[in-house]
């Protein structure tokens, strides 16, 4: 999904947080973005998808928050909150 056409589209609530990569060697230094609202995708994305992973297992086990912080953006608040 292409970042710019979910905010275009009004989903502009997100969470953001430093982490790693879901494979090995799973390098530290990740910025993450969530959107709040789940998108759907076509049958064409998630083929791009699975083309583009070339079956390596591309998740791993949930990990501990390790101190990491997780802020919430919400364009129409005027603050954002973050929490370990």
């Amino acid at each position: 999904m292409d970042p710019r056409i979910a905010m275009a589209d009004g989903i502009r609530k997100y969470f953001r947080y430093i982490g790693s990569l879901t494979t090995p060697p799973c390098t530290e230094g990740v910025v993450w973005t969530v959107m709040e609202k789940v998108q759907t995708v076509s049958p064409d994305q998630v083929k791009l998808l699975k083309h583009a992973v070339v079956e390596e297992k591309n998740a791993r086990r949930l990990q501990k928050v390790n101190g990491r912080v997780v802020f919430y953006f919400d364009p129409f608040s005027r603050r954002s909150v973050a929490a370990e």
